[in-house]
C-alpha cells in the first residue's frame, strides 16, 4: 500500500467514526431532554405532594441526567479527537500531492546571517515547514533549535536515527500525538514561561501550616452547624461568628492567594494539551531506542499528574465566579482549599515538572522527523563517521568527506528533481562549480547543504547512499542589502565572508558553500579577490563548494586540493535546454546573450 493510500484509508475510517459518534450524540440529546423533563415534572410533583417514592425517583432521574451529560461530553471529546485526526491525515495527503503544510512555517526563526536563509530552512515551503507537526510552542522551539544547531557527534546522530526510525513505524500513534496536541483551538504561550516558573519556585505558604489546614476543615463545619442551628432554632450567633472569622481569614491571605492565581491562572487548556501528548506517547513501543526510552522514563505517569494540575487550576479559576466567591468562599474557604491542593501538587511534582515540559518538546520534534521519514520511504538513513574512521570498504577515511549517490534536493517535487552522484574530500578539499545562468549550480550547492543538515538531525536524506563526517555548515549564497542598517549589497557580502573566515579560525570542521562572490566589483578585482579567497579556504579544516561564472578560476585546479565540476546548457533548434547533471571539467557553453536576444532585449 502506498503512503497516500494508507492515509486515505485512515481518513475514511475517521469519517466513519465521526458519523457513528454524531449519531450517538443526537440520540443522547433526546435522552437528556426527556430526563430533564422527567426531573422537572418529578420535582414539581414533590412540591405539590411529598412522597418518599417521588423523592427517590427525582434522585434517580437527576443521577441519570448527570450521567448522560458526562457521557455526552465524553463522546464530544471523542468526536473532536477524530476531527483533529482527520485534519492531520488530510494534511499529510495534501503534502504528498504538492500542497503546503498547514502547520506554521517557522518564519519567525529566520535570520539572514547564517545558512538558515541560504538553504531555505525557515519560511514558507522551507525545510521547517515541510517537517513541522508540532502543536505546542515548546515543540516548535525544539524543532527550530535542532535545525539551527544540528548534531555533530556520530554516535548521537545514530541514536537519533534509531528514534526516528522506530517512531516512524508506529503509524497509528504518530498522527494521534499530533491530534491530541491540536485539541486546543490555537497555539498558546509556552508552559515554561516566566509566570509558571515563578509559581513553581514559590515555597509552599499554606501546605505545611498545620493550624491553617485544621482551620479550613473546622471552620466549614462550624459554618454548616451554625446554618442548621439557625434553621432549627432561629439562633444566628454561631453562623455569624463563623462567617466573620472565615472572611477575616480570607482577607488576611487575599494578597498571597491573588498573586498565586495570577501566576497559574488560565492554563487549563495548555495543561490538558501537554497531558494528552504525554499520555499518548506513553503507549509508544520504545524498544531499541535509548532516546525514546529516556523520554518515556522521564514522563512515566506525568500525564496523570499534569491532568490533575489542569483540574486544580480550573477549580482555582472559579474563584472569579461571583457565586463561588460569595457562597463557597464564605462558608467553605474555597480559595484556601484550592491553594493548599495546588501547593500539595507542587510539593510532589515541582522537581519533575521541567523535565516533563522538556519531554513534550522533544517528543513533538521527534514526531515531526518521524512523520517526514514515513512520508518519504525512498529516502535513505545516512552513515555518519568520525573524522579519519575506516568506512565499511576498509579504506581509511579522510579527515572530512561527503560521499553520496543519486543525491537530490528534498524540497523540489520528485517529478522535477534531478539526482547526481557526488563525493568531496577523497581527492580534494575544494570543488569549483562553473556553469551558465540557470544551469543548476546554486541549487546543487543547496542540495548538498540541506541534505547534510538533514543527516545531522537524524533524518533520512534525499539520496540513494550518503556517508559523511559531521561538520558545521557555512554559506554565502543569498545576499541582500539593508536600508535600515545602511549596508550595501557589497558590504553585506563581505560581512558574510568575514563570518565564514572567523568561524573557520576556531578550528571547527565545516562545509563551506559559496556562490559567485564579489559580484559588486569589476571583473579583474572580482577574479583576484575570488582567487585569494579560495586559497584562504584551503588553509582551514573545511570542505568547500565554490560556484562561479568566472571560467578563469578553473586554472586553479590542483590534484589533491581543487577539482573542477560544471553544469552545462545546450541550445538545440533555437531552444535552451538544461539537464542539471554534474560533470567533470569547466563549463564551455554560455547562454546570457542567447536569452537576451530571445527575449528581444538586444
Amino acid at each position: 500500500m502506498s503512503t497516500e493510500a494508507y492515509y486515505q484509508e485512515n481518513i475514511a475510517a475517521c469519517n466513519g467514526k465521526i458519523r457513528s459518534i454524531q449519531t450517538r450524540l443526537n440520540g443522547m440529546a433526546l435522552v437528556r431532554v426527556a430526563l430533564f423533563a422527567g426531573v422537572a415534572f418529578t420535582v414539581y410533583s414533590l412540591i405539590q405532594q411529598y412522597t418518599l417514592a417521588l423523592l427517590i425517583l427525582a434522585m434517580l432521574l437527576t443521577a441519570a441526567f448527570i450521567g448522560c451529560v458526562n457521557l455526552y461530553y465524553r463522546w464530544k471529546d471523542q468526536r473532536s479527537l477524530q476531527e483533529k485526526l482527520r485534519f492531520v491525515l488530510t494534511n499529510e495527503v495534501g503534502l504528498l500531492t504538492g500542497a503546503s503544510n498547514r502547520f506554521p512555517d517557522g518564519a519567525a526563526f529566520l535570520t539572514s546571517d547564517t545558512y538558515l536563509d541560504d538553504l531555505d530552512i525557515f519560511g514558507k515551503n522551507s525545510l521547517f515547514h515541510v517537517l513541522n507537526r508540532t502543536t505546542t510552542a515548546r515543540g516548535m522551539n525544539v524543532l527550530a533549535a535542532r535545525l539551527r544547531r544540528p548534531l555533530l557527534d556520530p554516535a548521537v546522530i545514530v541514536q537519533e536515527q534509531q528514534a526516528v526510525r522506530i517512531l516512524a513505524a508506529q503509524t497509528h500513534l504518530r498522527p494521534l500525538l499530533t491530534a491530541h496536541g491540536l485539541l486546543i483551538d490555537k497555539r498558546q504561550a509556552d508552559l515554561d514561561k516566566a509566570s509558571l516558573a515563578e509559581w513553581l519556585d514559590t515555597s509552599p505558604h499554606f501546605y505545611r501550616n498545620g493550624w491553617l489546614r485544621a482551620a479550613i476543615i473546622v471552620l466549614p463545619v462550624v459554618n454548616i452547624a451554625g446554618l442548621l442551628l439557625y434553621f432549627t432554632s432561629n439562633n444566628f450567633a454561631l453562623v455569624v461568628a463563623g462567617i466573620i472569622v472565615s472572611r477575616l481569614l480570607l482577607r488576611a491571605y487575599h494578597g498571597y492567594v491573588s498573586g498565586q492565581h495570577r501566576l497559574i491562572s488560565h492554563k487549563q487548556d495548555l495543561f490538558d494539551q501537554y497531558a494528552g501528548i504525554l499520555a499518548e506517547f506513553n503507549k509508544a513501543d520504545t524498544t531499541g531506542s535509548p532516546v525514546l526510552q529516556h523520554w518515556q522514563s522521564v514522563t512515566k505517569m506525568a500525564h496523570t499528574a499534569i491532568h490533575r494540575l489542569s483540574r486544580l487550576t480550573s477549580f482555582f479559576d472559579q474563584r472569579l465566579n461571583l457565586v463561588v466567591n460569595v457562597l463557597l468562599n464564605t462558608f467553605f474557604l474555597y480559595d484556601l482549599h484550592c491553594i493548599i491542593a495546588l501547593e500539595s501538587w507542587k510539593d510532589r511534582n515541582r522537581s519533575s515538572f521541567p523535565g516533563w515540559i522538556e519531554a513534550v518538546g522533544a517528543i513533538e520534534q521527534l514526531n515531526s522527523l518521524a512523520t517526514f521519514a514515513f512520508n518519504n520511504p525512498d529516502y535513505v538513513y545516512p552513515s555518519p563517521m568520525a573524522s579519519g574512521a575506516a568506512p565499511t570498504n576498509g579504506t581509511p577515511a579522510p579527515a572530512l568527506f561527503i560521499e553520496s549517490t543519486s543525491i537530490a534536493h528534498p524540497l523540489i517535487p520528485a517529478v522535477r528533481r534531478v539526482a547526481n552522484d557526488f563525493t568531496i574530500g577523497r581527492d580534494e578539499s575544494l570543488i569549483l562549480v562553473t556553469g551558465s545562468n540557470m544551469s543548476g549550480k546554486t541549487t546543487f550547492l543547496r542540495t548538498i547543504g540541506i541534505n547534510l543538515l538533514m543527516a545531522q538531525c537524524g533524518l533520512p536524506v534525499c539520496a540513494a547512499t550518503f556517508t559523511f563526517t559531521p561538520m558545521d555548515i557555512l554559506t554565502s549564497l543569498r545576499i541582500s542589502d539593508s536600508l535600515q542598517e545602511q549596508t550595501s549589497y557589497f558590504m553585506a557580502e563581505l560581512k558574510k565572508l568575514q563570518q565564514i573566515i572567523l568561524h573557520l579560525r576556531t578550528g571547527a570542521p565545516a562545509l563551506v558553500l559559496i556562490d559567485e562572490i564579489l559580484r559588486g566589483t569589476n571583473s579583474e578585482d572580482k577574479t583576484s579577490g575570488s582567487e585569494q579567497f579560495i586559497r584562504q579556504l584551503l588553509q582551514y579544516r573545511c570542505l568547500s563548494l565554490f560556484a562561479t561564472h568566472d571560467l578563469s578560476l578553473g586554472t586553479l585546479e590542483q590534484p589533491g586540493l581543487i577539482t573542477n565540476y560544471c553544469f552545462e546548457s545546450v541550445i538545440d533548434n533555437g531552444e535552451l535546454h538544461f539537464n542539471y547533471l554534474l560533470q567533470r571539467g569547466i563549463a564551455r557553453n554560455r547562454n546570457a546573450s542567447f536569452l537576451m536576444k530571445k527575449m528581444d532585449i538586444i
